[in-house]
């Protein structure tokens, strides 16, 4: 399924790389999916954990294009440069912009990291990929917008996917 065609109403949890995608322009469909949370057409989900991942890669994209460290392994390099990561606040101001779309922000707890260890063991994924799945079997939405089609091995869910993004080599 593609993002458009998630029908009114629906409960859909939020990855992280959609709410990227949105803030550096790369996808008008992942924009188009946060502007129809915003306006009540769909009821955005997504949680604290998810946040703070896209909240991280906005800022290594931020100080790469703001030419403050070269790309490759920024997140060592800006490490080693606290006052260069005193100068970044896109993640910030884009974070704050969400809490105004609607969207609920739902809880991870000690249970979500069980859970999702669990299916870490059972499908191979990541850890995070892992708490998203977990957080989800436990808030409700069953439907998942991400850009990530490695999670389409997880049955318990539902995948909605931009088709706007360029393809990666």
């Amino acid at each position: 399924m593609t993002l458009a065609e998630i029908p009114e109403g629906v409960a859909v949890f939020i990855d992280a790389n959609v709410f990227v995608y949105h803030f550096v322009g790369a996808s008008p469909q992942c924009t188009g999916l946060l502007a129809r949370c915003e306006s009540g057409e769909l009821r955005g989900s997504t949680s604290v954990l998810v946040l703070a991942e896209a909240a991280h890669r906005l800022m290594m994209i931020e100080a790469v294009e703001r030419k403050l460290v070269s790309a490759g392994n920024v997140a060592r390099k800006l490490a080693r440069r606290p006052e260069l990561v005193k100068r970044l606040t896109v993640s910030e101001a884009s974070i704050q912009a969400i809490a105004a779309m609607g969207i609920e922000i739902v809880p991870v707890t000690e249970a979500t990291l069980q859970l999702g260890l669990r299916h870490q063991q059972r499908h191979g994924l990541l850890t995070n990929d892992s708490l998203v799945v977990a957080t989800m079997l436990q808030h409700g939405p069953r439907l998942l917008a991400t850009a990530d089609r490695r999670l389409s091995i997880v049955h318990e869910l539902d995948i909605a996917a931009p088709t706007d993004l360029a393809p990666t080599s």
